[in-house]
């Protein structure tokens, strides 16, 4: 069975691995990836894609080498690629503009600041996973137990 992805996009080492670690829940049920920039990126997404696996979440950080997270949130909306992977921004430096820029143009689905609480980040990956299996018309089973069950259920009830 191919896999739904989570990829995670941090420049910083130490935030990187925290988000691995606090994505360790989810990786049951889903396949979790990391790129600490925008190249990365796009080689993992192509990675993934090739090999079956679909994009379900880009949790992207805002400040990062090269090309910043806004701006390939707003470039991936229309690809073929990831743009109906839900967007999460995790960041502590975006400023109000840029946040607004990437919700109207990139269609962010939500916002994370740094430093999160890990709770707050499961249940936000949660709800945006859900969402994705939901509109997506994807088989909500394998997902029941990772996510919003009764959610998912009461979606396939219908």
């Amino acid at each position: 069975m191919n896999k739904l992805v989570l990829l995670s996009i941090e420049d910083e080492q130490e935030v990187r691995d925290a988000l691995l670690r606090d994505l360790k829940p989810f990786a049951s049920a889903f396949r979790i990836e990391s790129a600490e920039d925008i190249p990365e990126a796009e080689e993992v997404i192509a990675e993934c894609i090739q090999e079956g696996d679909r994009m379900a979440l880009l949790l992207c950080d805002h400040i990062l080498p090269g090309e910043d997270g806004i701006d390939f949130l707003i470039r991936y909306e229309d690809s073929n690629d990831a743009g109906k992977a839900r967007k999460v921004l995790v960041t502590g430096q975006a400023g109000h503009e840029a946040t607004i820029q990437a919700i109207n143009q990139g269609k962010l689905n939500y916002y994370v600041s740094k430093p999160w609480k890990v709770e707050e980040l499961h249940q936000v990956i949660q709800d945006q996973l859900t969402e994705f299996v939901i509109e997506n018309d994807i088989d909500p089973l394998p997902y029941v137990q990772s996510l919003d069950g009764p959610r998912l259920l009461d979606h396939l009830a219908g």
